[in-house]
Parts: structure tokens; C-alpha cells; sequence
């Protein structure tokens, strides 16, 4: 059975408080015929990240999450991806996919074979990732002409030194606006109700912030319902393991 970790903290937050702690990663090369497809595990309990090896979205800082199905016809894989039982969430980065398992009693082992063969016929057939049609959405960090110096030093932190990172845990931020002091973000891929994200948003992204850009006063998350599904199930899952009372 896959074995579950729930850390107290993030890559991300130990790297932006600057922690010597190198943080141990989970791999496991896992056959899928001609293709290797790398597993490992995110500090989302309900996420996996998975490398094949081969680039997913090909870009640098983007990505793609896939919160229904109804999204996912822009992505012909996505879409198959949805088809494996389990599956609630597809999430696209640079080189990665992020899959998020539907509830706790969803076994990720059962899930695997069909996942690994999804991802393997898919590129095997050498099809697009994207429809043809997909419009690609504008950078939510780029600087625009109407943004003062600490908007554009805020969004400049955020793709140089945070997003890396979020990315590498199999994640990503969007940067939804800066007022009254408070900067906010949506959390996306396995940073989605992560037990950890209010660790990563508070000692690691905030302090940071506030570090370089006096301004900031604070960092919140925003929701939106799909979110709060995932929360309610890790939730559950963490009550399960006795994490939380």
C-alpha cells in the first residue's frame, strides 16, 4: 500500500526561511513499457506527482488545473486521466502531472497500473497535450504598465522565488490582486488543501514578502468551491490517522 506522509512543512517554507534541512524526496521508477515514469510524493496526502520524463506543458512557470471534467476537454489526456476511477483533480506543469485521488478511501495502489497506462499510451501516440484551440491564459505575474513599484516587486518575487519552488512540491500560485496591504494567492495543484499550505503561505511566502516589500502586511489564501471539497476530505483523512482530534 502507498505509503502516506503528512510533513509538518513544506520545501517551499523551509527554503524560503533558509533551512540547511534538505528535504528527502520519495521517488520510484516505475516501468510503463518503453517509458520510465517517475512517483513521488507531495506534502498533499491526496496528491501525487508524476514525471514521465518527457516535457507535459513544455513551458517554463506554466501550468494548467483541471478542476472538472468539463474543463478538461481542452486536454484530450486530461480528460482520459478523469476516466481512472478515483481521479478528482488533473493538474499540468512544465515536465509534471499532479493528480489529486478522490476522497481517502480511494487506494492509490489500485489506481496506479491504470494512471502509468494512461500516461504512457497517451504519449506514445505522440498527440497534443492541448487542443488546438486552447488559448493560452495571460500570466497572472506579468507586469503591467498601470502596476506601481510594489505590485510589480511583489509579482516579481512571486515567479522568481516562489513559484519554483510550489512547483517543485507538484503546485503552483496565482496572483489574484494586492490591497489594503494583503497580498492574495490561490493555491493550486497538491497545494490545494494542503495540510501544510497555511505553514508555507504564513512563515514562508509572507515573511519573504515582507522581507523585500515593506508594504505587505499579510498573505491569504482564496477559496473557491472545489477547494473546499478537497479540504473536507483531508480533513476526514487526517481525523483518520489521529493528526487531528
Amino acid at each position: 500500500m502507498h505509503r502516506v506522509l503528512l510533513p509538518s512543512c513544506s520545501r517551499l517554507t523551509r527554503s524560503l526561511l533558509g533551512s540547511s534541512e534538505q528535504t528527502k524526496l520519495l521517488p520510484w521508477l516505475l516501468p510503463a513499457r518503453s517509458m520510465f515514469i517517475q512517483v513521488q510524493d507531495t506534502p498533499n496526502p491526496m496528491t501525487l506527482k508524476f514525471l514521465p520524463g518527457v516535457p507535459v506543458l513544455g513551458e517554463p512557470n506554466r501550468t494548467i488545473d483541471f478542476t472538472s471534467v468539463s474543463e478538461a476537454k481542452k486536454s484530450p489526456l486530461a480528460l482520459q486521466l478523469f476516466r481512472v476511477d478515483g481521479v478528482k483533480r488533473v493538474f499540468f506543469g512544465e515536465d509534471f502531472i499532479t493528480l489529486t485521488k478522490l476522497d481517502e478511501d480511494t487506494d492509490w495502489a489500485v489506481m496506479k497500473p491504470e494512471i502509468f497506462a494512461t500516461i504512457m499510451d497517451y504519449f506514445a501516440s505522440g498527440k497534443a497535450i492541448l487542443s488546438d484551440d486552447t488559448p493560452e491564459s495571460p500570466s497572472d505575474t506579468a507586469i503591467l504598465p498601470d502596476d506601481d513599484d510594489t505590485v510589480a516587486m511583489i509579482k516579481e518575487l512571486l515567479d522568481s522565488r516562489v513559484r519554483p519552488m510550489v512547483q517543485e512540491d507538484g503546485g503552483d500560485i496565482t496572483y489574484l490582486g494586492f490591497e489594503d496591504g494583503v497580498v492574495k494567492l490561490k493555491l493550486k495543484g497538491s497545494c490545494t488543501g494542503c495540510p501544510s499550505s497555511s505553514i508555507t503561505l504564513k512563515s514562508g511566502i509572507k515573511h519573504m514578502l515582507q522581507f523585500y516589500v515593506p508594504d505587505v502586511r499579510d498573505v491569504i489564501e482564496v477559496h473557491d468551491e472545489a477547494d473546499s471539497i478537497v479540504e473536507k476530505e483531508l480533513e476526514k483523512l487526517e481525523k483518520k490517522l489521529g493528526v487531528v482530534e
